[in-house]
């Protein structure tokens, strides 16, 4: 099972990115996911999260408003447009996935509720 991450890029401030979470090796139309970021010296923070069905989403204060999560259960892929970016949003980005499957409107903060992760992907803002 892999969770291959990519978009990631410099940009800048002001500027919009579109992360994708490629998923192989099982299928994830039945499960939660979620992006996280990381800078350097710092815990993972969690960004966005997204039910089974695409329906139901949560956001971070420091990006609602800014990014968007989404998914194509067809494509087994997970995204995250990220627009109005800051230098503040400069991090490596990783997308997880629960393992068990989950009801519709169920999404998860917490990063020990995920199970599968990506590599991470840079994403860097200028300002």
């Amino acid at each position: 099972v892999q969770l291959q991450a990519s978009g990631g890029g410099l940009v800048q401030a002001g500027g919009s990115l579109r992360l994708s979470c490629a998923a192989s090796g099982r299928t994830f139309s039945r499960n939660a996911m979620g992006w996280f970021r990381q800078v350097p010296g710092k815990e993972r923070e969690f960004a966005a999260a997204i039910d089974w069905s695409g329906r139901s989403t949560t956001y971070a204060d420091s990006v609602k408003g800014r990014f968007t999560i989404s998914r194509d259960n067809a494509k087994n892929t997970l995204y995250l447009q990220m627009d109005d970016l800051k230098p503040e949003d400069t991090a490596v980005y990783y997308c997880a996935a629960k393992d068990r499957t989950s009801l519709s409107g169920s999404v998860y903060q917490g990063e020990w509720n995920y199970d599968y992760w990506g590599q991470g992907t840079q994403v860097t803002v200028s300002s």
